[in-house]
């Protein structure tokens, strides 16, 4: 993950600049590769960024595997959750199909919101919350936690906002005096749930739908009478603006993107068992034809 402290270099140094222009190099042979909008796919790049998550990681990979299948030349470029946001923005960065809102992402699409062009969700049903085993029964709710897991919540990346829901819930909920969020990474969260299910102790971390780990264990959320962490969330796609104009059949992909929570961690735990994330778009792509189809409808 991209630190905030190197946002420029991270930009900068990631990301592919711009699309080539409109029937560059193109000629009478190319004409099967020419999009509508008069451009050479072969000559198109696009830049996805996205933020490291398990989730985005495989969003993005299916989609990026579903645009290159059409003859686009993609980039996958994981970024910090502010510099994901501002490289589209910018136009550094083409899209992102890794908006997490209202709540998540809710700083970064105040801050940025009015110069990207929001697609809508990609994803509906998604949720963030403080997340516990099945078998700490005595705890269903925030209001239970007393001393649990050394009063300490094990979150991912200061920038999250799932982070910052659990550091505002040390202030809403009086039970929660004395307790810490410990911030690391959504990696190092989940090498840190599975050590204490290994070993059935208690554990208290920062969580999210859709995620492989609630197909791998037996997990639940706790209530959250105080509505901190908010309801239901959408993941959402936006792209830079001026993108419909420079490549209209991409724009017309992204739009059109939309999957189920059932998909998304299926190649999610695709992923975990250990398939590449290429590989488990790819295989997820040429699984589910039928749903790409609905993507690309009318395009050749």
């Amino acid at each position: 993950m991209f630190n905030l402290n190197w946002k420029r270099l991270s930009v900068v140094a990631g990301l592919s600049l711009s699309l080539v222009a409109a029937g560059c190099g193109a000629n009478d042979s190319e004409s099967d590769n020419t999009a509508s909008d008069g451009q050479s796919k072969e000559q198109k790049e696009l830049n996805l960024a996205y933020v490291e998550w398990d989730s985005e990681v495989a969003s993005s990979n299916v989609i990026g595997k579903v645009l290159e299948d059409l003859g686009y030349k993609v980039e996958l470029t994981p970024l910090d959750n502010a510099v994901m946001w501002e490289a589209v923005a910018s136009g550094e960065a083409d899209a992102s199909v890794s908006a997490w809102l209202p709540v998540t992402h809710e700083s970064q699409a105040a801050q940025y919101g009015d110069q990207v062009e929001d697609l809508g969700p990609n994803l509906e049903g998604a949720k963030i919350g403080l997340v516990v085993p099945e078998y700490m029964e005595d705890v269903n709710s925030i209001a239970d936690l007393k001393d649990q897991a050394d009063k300490k919540i094990t979150g991912i990346d200061a920038g999250a906002g799932v982070v910052a829901a659990a550091e505002q819930s040390l202030e809403d909920y009086d039970n929660l005096d004395g307790w810490e969020v410990q911030t690391s990474s959504s990696g190092a969260m989940a090498t840190a749930l599975g050590e204490a299910i290994k070993n059935k102790e208690d554990i208290v971390v920062t969580g999210w739908s859709p995620h492989w780990k609630f197909s791998k264990y037996d997990l639940k959320y706790l209530d959250d009478p105080e509505g901190t962490f908010g309801g239901e969330e959408t993941i959402n796609t936006f792209v830079r603006e001026g993108l419909k104009d420079d490549a209209s059949e991409a724009y017309q992909v992204l739009d059109n993107f939309h999957w189920d929570i059932s998909d998304m961690e299926e190649v999610m735990l695709a992923i975990q068992n250990g398939e590449s994330p290429e590989d488990a778009a790819a295989a997820w792509v040429e699984e589910n034809q039928d749903k790409v189809a609905e993507w690309t409808e009318g395009i050749e």
